[in-house]
């Protein structure tokens, strides 16, 4: 009996040092975490404090026929900042994180690929306009790509390139300078800035299906792409600056300024300024009537989506705004984050109501005027957007679950379109170091923070303007304070 109770005393001794040694390899494992999916969001905005002074995405509503969710509030993406709103939920995925460089690092050498041909700089000392619309050369091929480690498949920093060549041959121009500059290996020549009918092509639709929102095709069928693309087939519409032959002065080069909303413009005294460069760019909710002074009458061109407008002209109607500016010599620049974009371009290039979506039935006429015809509208290339969120605006929101609806605002992509394709460029109404000192808009009657939400890096692009302005890409309206600081 006592040999028993040894025995059975052994046995649960050896079990239970077992039991222990199973538990430890068990906790000494690293542990694994689920990556959940990132829902994909077709439509967003921001809140009505919304942009960084150079674009106002008032904050989202539901329509009847679609729902349109507005992104979760957070302390913008910093380059060092990667800490949600405190009113963002508690629990969250585990952040991915890319093996890329941040937009600061990131200057990837161009790599040539069959079939296209590389960029290069005009020579200086010339002085020549060019005035000839002969369509661009494309390349449907895949043009350039980064260098460096694997990228997460939603970069995709690859792009199609066109051989468009340059209006003018100015020897000052940005073309030129950028090549001596510190964003000589983020800057492509040849990028796409506007898509047109020969973009379209069941080959580039598989290609860019795989990117959401305004970084590609995807959630748009390839035949609503066909039927809008293909009313955009002049050179009016895959040339920027379509009117320069009737408008181009001795200097051969072009001036455009790229007006965002700012407070930093109330009191500016800046309209006449403004009002005196060649092209004149505006976004969203811009009110010109009562505030001429501060921030110019002009628009040459301007950038918006269907849902930033829509939301514009319901959010800033009692201080003013009614809808686009209405002008000769405007020209209607859409920024596609959903087919809805698509849509309402092809209604206002027919003059036909629209035909599906959230605008069904509406006139484009309301918006765009009666003398509104294809020549004036034009459309961002998706491949542009990307790029611009890749090589020069690529936040750490791209390493959270929020990655497919973060993109640059749209006055950012109004002024880095502006210089790709303008010699000379000035911004005003842009987000600068001492924001805080103005309220949101110039038009706010009283003071009003500035809102920074999720799907837009506003002090990531307010740092950028400022790299900008200090290589001398673009000239940066600032209080003299800040200039004087600068120097």
């Amino acid at each position: 009996m006592a040999l028993q109770r040894r025995l059975m005393l052994c046995v649960l001794t050896v079990g239970s040092l077992l039991c222990v040694y199973i538990l430890c390899v068990n906790l000494e494992r690293p542990l694994s975490w689920s990556i959940e999916p990132l829902k994909h969001f077709h439509g967003f905005s921001q809140g009505a404090s919304s942009s960084s002074r150079d674009s106002e995405e008032p904050l989202d509503r539901k329509s009847n026929s679609d729902q349109w969710t507005h992104p979760p509030p957070a302390s913008t993406f910093h380059p060092e900042l990667t800490v949600l709103h405190e009113h963002t939920r508690a629990t969250q995925t585990p952040t991915l994180k890319p093996q890329t460089p941040t937009a600061a690092e990131h200057k990837p050498a161009e790599s040539t690929v069959p079939g296209v041909s590389k960029s290069s700089s005009r020579p200086d000392g010339v002085d020549k306009t060019r005035t000839s619309t002969k369509s661009p050369t494309l390349k449907p091929r895949l043009a350039t790509q980064a260098a460096g480690p694997t990228e997460p498949p939603f970069i995709g920093d690859i792009y199609m390139s066109d051989d468009i060549p340059p209006q003018t041959d100015c020897p000052g121009g940005i073309r030129s300078r950028v090549s001596q500059s510190e964003f000589r290996g983020q800057f492509l020549k040849n990028i796409p800035v506007l898509q047109w009918a020969k973009h379209v092509t069941p080959e580039q639709h598989q290609r860019l299906s795989h990117y959401p929102g305004a970084h590609g095709w995807g959630g748009v069928d390839y035949k609503t792409l066909v039927e809008t693309l293909s009313v955009l087939n002049s050179s009016a519409n895959w040339q920027m600056l379509d009117d320069w032959k009737h408008r181009h002065s001795k200097s051969g080069c072009t001036h455009c300024a790229v007006v965002g909303n700012g407070g930093i413009l109330k009191d500016s005294k800046k309209g006449t300024e403004i009002d005196s460069h060649h092209y004149v760019f505006r976004t969203n909710g811009a009110i010109i009537k009562g505030f001429e002074d501060d921030v110019g009458t002009r628009t040459t061109h301007y950038t918006f989506s269907t849902n930033t407008l829509m939301n514009s002209m319901r959010s800033y109607a009692g201080v003013g705004y009614s809808g686009p500016p209405l002008s000769n010599e405007t020209r209607y620049i859409f920024l596609p984050d959903h087919d809805r974009d698509y849509l309402l371009m092809k209604a206002a290039a027919t003059h036909a109501p629209v035909e599906r979506g959230p605008e069904r039935g509406k006139d484009p006429l309301q918006f765009f005027g009666e003398d509104v015809s294809a020549e004036k509208l034009k459309m961002y290339h998706p491949d542009f957007i990307r790029y611009l969120r890749n090589r020069f605006l690529r936040s750490n929101a791209l390493k959270t679950r929020y990655k497919n609806i973060y993109r640059p605002s749209t006055g950012a992509v109004m002024l880095l379109a502006a210089m790709h394709t303008c010699d000379q460029v000035s911004a005003y109404g842009f987000m600068t170091p001492d924001y805080k000192n103005y309220s949101d808009h110039y038009y706010d009657s009283s003071y009003h923070a500035v809102g920074f939400f999720i799907n837009h890096d506003l002090r990531m692009e307010m740092t950028l303007w400022q790299q900008l302005h200090q290589s001398g890409l673009i000239k940066l309206y600032m209080h003299k304070s800040i200039q004087v600081d600068q120097e």
